[in-house]
C-alpha cells in the first residue's frame, strides 16, 4: 500500500482438489490427467482441477488459435462432466509462465478467472509443463499464483478501482 492506496491483493484460494469426484465428472481414477476428450475428429488432452468450482485445462499451441465458441461447448458438456466444466486454453510460454483464454460454464468467454487461473497453475505442476509459481496473463491482466508448499494455492492480482458513486438514501 503508497498513500493509502492498495496496489495488489494476495488471496488464499485454497487447497485444489483433483478427484474426479469433486468435479463431478464420471471418469474412473484418482485424478483427470490428460484425459483424451474429441474435438470436432481431434484428440486434447485436458487436466482437471476443482478450486471449488471445476475446470478443465487444455495445454495448446497458442490459445489464440482455438475457436472458442465452437471447440468448448462440446468439452464443456461432454457427457463425463454431467455439471458442465470451465474450460481453460493456455500455452506453457515457460516454467514460470503461462498464456490463457477461458471460457466459464453458462457464460462464455471470458477476461479473467481467478479459480481458471489457479486451476491452471496446478494442472502445469501435475502434468509438469510448470513450476508450482507462475504468472497466468490473461486478457484482463496477468496473474501471479503460488501453489504453496501447504498444499494452498495463493493468487496474487492488481487492485484497481474501476468507479465509485454514492447510493441513495
Amino acid at each position: 500500500m503508497a498513500d493509502g492506496v492498495v496496489r495488489s491483493v494476495r488471496i488464499d484460494m485454497g487447497v485444489p482438489d483433483l478427484r474426479p469426484s469433486s468435479l463431478p465428472a464420471t471418469i474412473e481414477g484418482d485424478r483427470i490427467v490428460d484425459y483424451e476428450i474429441e474435438v470436432y475428429g481431434q484428440i486434447v488432452l485436458v487436466t482437471c482441477v476443482s478450486m471449488g468450482n471445476p475446470h478443465a485445462v487444455v495445454f495448446v499451441g497458442d490459445p489464440d488459435e482455438v475457436d472458442l465458441a465452437h471447440a468448448v461447448p462440446i468439452v464443456e458438456n461432454a457427457p463425463q462432466f454431467p455439471n458442465r466444466i470451465n474450460v481453460h486454453f493456455v500455452r506453457v510460454d515457460s516454467r514460470d509462465h503461462v498464456t490463457m483464454r477461458s471460457w466459464e460454464r453458462g457464460s462464455g468467454v471470458t477476461r479473467a478467472c481467478g479459480t481458471g487461473a489457479c486451476a491452471v497453475c496446478v494442472a502445469g505442476a501435475v502434468t509438469k509443463r510448470t513450476d508450482r509459481q507462475v504468472t497466468a496473463t490473461l486478457a484482463g491482466g496477468d496473474l501471479e499464483l503460488d501453489w504453496n508448499d501447504d498444499d494452498h494455492v495463493y493468487m496474487t492480482g492488481p487492485a484497481v478501482e474501476t468507479f465509485n458513486g454514492v447510493w441513495p438514501g
